[in-house]
């Protein structure tokens, strides 16, 4: 059990989403991904937009946030909204044991992926440049390793 709950976000999530969602999100980042390869020209503008999405994580953590915001303020006059906060924070809980939170369907259902899902197709975008290329087939060990952090750096 104590596995289980050390699983990484993006395993538990996608395990945690409907089959033909998680296919449509990685169908759409082949989409992406093909599309850059035919036109490369695109890939950079495409790279700074994966640096502006919000994964799984952001969404479900904003989500949390806003709802126990709302029911603090409601609470102020009406006390039993208090409750709202511990629903919301409990949801959280669960979410970081099993990577279930009950908006996560809808917000997959919206396109919202997970950071690795985001991180795969980044690192593809980067292997079409031909960013691992110039690490590969630089000098010495040294100037392998600054290249080759320079690659993945995100």
């Amino acid at each position: 059990m104590l596995t289980e709950l050390m699983a990484d976000t993006a395993t538990r999530v996608s395990e945690c989403t409907d089959d033909a969602v998680n296919w449509r999100l990685r169908h759409q980042t082949e989409a992406n991904i093909l599309h850059c390869a035919l036109k490369p020209e695109h890939i950079d503008r495409r790279l700074q937009e994966l640096d502006r999405e919000w994964d799984i994580e952001r969404a479900v953590e904003t989500h949390c946030a806003l709802v126990s915001l709302a029911g603090l303020a409601l609470g102020v006059k009406w006390p039993k909204w208090l409750l709202l906060p511990a629903v919301a924070c409990s949801f959280m809980l669960m979410h970081t044991a099993s990577g279930w939170y009950p908006p996560l369907p809808i917000l997959r259902r919206l396109g919202v992926r997970t950071a690795r899902e985001i991180e795969q197709e980044r690192h593809a975008l980067k292997a079409i440049r031909g960013d691992f290329d110039r690490a590969s087939a630089a000098g010495d060990e040294v100037t392998k390793a600054r290249r080759a952090m320079e690659a993945v750096d995100v």
